[in-house]
């Protein structure tokens, strides 16, 4: 992945072959269910969003996402609401001062379930398609060449200063940096990587720049593209059931409110 820029696993799935337009209806279809639908349906959709996960056969890729970036985050949001969110009258635990309610417990719950749900459907979106291939099938459909570009360079930027991050440590290693002994070297070995990170993105933003506008990127003539991104019937077929999905929660919510 690291070589690709982007965390696209190159590999050939169902999800892989869908239209990039249509995995990117169902991040914004299991989004707006998850936050905007009745309150109970957001573990369901956490469910179908690992199932997905499978049918791209990125489980494995996405176990290393899940372990070290998202479940620290909900682990850590659900335990701070359920100790310090106001309210709540059934008393499990009580430690000191804090106060650990079944309300909260359950508010947390719904809470971390639609964060898991957002961050857990953008991840599978990286991983089963290409920042090219997003860009050209966005920006053929009409959306502007430089708010597609602005989206695809916010998407690449982490796994870009992974790799630039990497290629730096090896590049310190070689000199003699210990980065695998103690925790405290380890800490100091990160002084000396965070100025060529910092430095050699900003040099590679300009770069990026020139090369742009040396291909006529703001050019105002049509644009043409290397390869067609296919749109099959499946793929229409597909947007209109999550279209469809989506409206029916939102009702479902309105109905029971």
């Amino acid at each position: 992945m690291s070589l690709n820029r982007s965390f696209f696993v190159p590999i050939d799935s169902p999800l892989h072959r869908l239209n990039p337009l249509t995995k990117l209806t169902f991040v914004f279809a299991m989004i707006i269910s998850a936050f905007l639908s009745v309150p109970d349906m957001a573990p369901a959709l956490a469910v179908l969003v690992l199932l997905t996960g499978f049918i791209g056969k990125v489980q494995r890729q996405y176990r290393t996402v899940l372990l070290k970036l998202i479940l620290p985050a909900i682990l850590f949001m659900f335990v701070m609401q359920s100790v310090f969110l106001p309210g709540g009258e059934t008393i499990l635990i009580q430690v000191g001062r804090f106060d650990v309610a079944r309300e909260n417990v359950r508010a947390a719950f719904l809470t971390v379930s639609r964060v898991f749900v957002m961050v857990s459907s953008f991840a599978i979106l990286l991983l089963t398609t290409h920042p090219s291939k997003l860009m050209a099938d966005l920006t053929r459909r009409g959306l502007p060449p430089q708010l597609a570009y602005v989206i695809i360079s916010t998407l690449q930027i982490l796994p870009q200063m992974q790799a630039k991050a990497q290629t730096i440590l090896s590049a310190q290693r070689s000199r003699g940096l210990d980065t695998e002994s103690t925790f405290l070297k380890r800490v100091r070995a990160i002084v000396p990587l965070v100025g060529p990170l910092v430095f050699g993105s900003l040099v590679e933003v300009e770069e990026r720049a020139i090369a742009i506008e040396a291909r006529g990127f703001t050019s105002p003539r049509a644009k043409t593209f290397l390869y067609e991104v296919p749109d099959t019937r499946a793929d229409r077929l597909i947007r209109w059931t999550l279209v469809i999905f989506t409206l029916l929660s939102l009702a479902a919510r309105i109905w029971l409110s």
